[in-house]
């Protein structure tokens, strides 16, 4: 009988904003290594939330979030979290801080430990593979939406994640980048979690559909037929 590695499980979770408005109600969810998992809903229905829940940036009211078998609650529960798990953010322009590319996708790799050597040149392998070698000493936020996207997929690609969580990835992309994004998330082999009103998209990377509606996960999942079986500074310059 095949056994699944449960990276991530969420049970009975609740949160509400301070204002009052409850935004996710009883949520549970698991997911397992290797799943390549799409959620689905309308705007404000809490993707993003759900997310920021994952990775700390949010604590719940009530329920229990365990990530890689260890009960998170604590912001030092988060840390290996973030080691191992990438978020990518809907606006890309929220995680490039740093004067140029280089920078921006060195910053990772800097913060677990390498030296700046080190990072230089990780980043820079990692604007290679991502067919975006020249961008090194661009400045950051005089790219555009689109090149802004691959650069912030870079800069978390350098920390070398077992996850990816992606929040409305293609939002704002032309067609060609958003093939690109494809091509590249498609080979990375990695677990993934996926946010996205771009069906089209999902089809191609997603094998199971959740739907969050009303605050909760639809109690079944559908499956798909993917295509394929705090204040942050930069560090000086690299």
């Amino acid at each position: 009988m095949q056994t699944y590695e449960k990276i991530i499980e969420l049970t009975d979770v609740n949160f509400a904003y301070s204002h009052g408005t409850t935004v996710l109600e009883g949520i549970c969810l698991t997911v397992n290594r290797g799943d390549r998992a799409g959620i689905i809903g309308a705007n404000g229905s809490g993707k993003t939330t759900l997310f920021h829940l994952i990775m700390g940036l949010l604590k719940p009211i009530s329920g229990s979030i365990h990530i890689f078998g260890q009960d998170v609650r604590e912001e030092k529960d988060f840390y290996t979290v973030r080691r191992r798990i990438g978020l990518l953010f809907q606006n890309p322009g929220d995680q490039l801080f740093c004067p140029t590319v280089l920078e921006d996708v060195a910053f990772g790799p800097l913060n677990l430990g390498r030296s700046a050597a080190e990072a230089k040149s990780i980043a820079q392998k990692t604007l290679t593979a991502l067919g975006i070698a020249d961008f090194g000493h661009r400045i950051s936020h005089k790219l555009s939406h689109g090149e802004k996207k691959l650069v912030a997929l870079a800069g978390i690609l350098a920390m070398d994640p077992e996850v990816l969580i992606l929040d409305e990835p293609t939002a704002g992309l032309d067609q060609a980048t958003k093939s690109r994004l494809i091509e590249i998330i498609d080979h990375l082999g990695l677990t993934l979690v996926i946010a996205s009103h771009d069906m089209d998209f999902l089809s191609k990377m997603a094998g199971v559909f959740y739907n969050l509606k009303g605050g909760r996960i639809g109690g079944s999942k559908t499956t798909i037929t993917p295509a394929r079986s705090g204040c942050m500074t930069c560090p000086g310059p690299l």
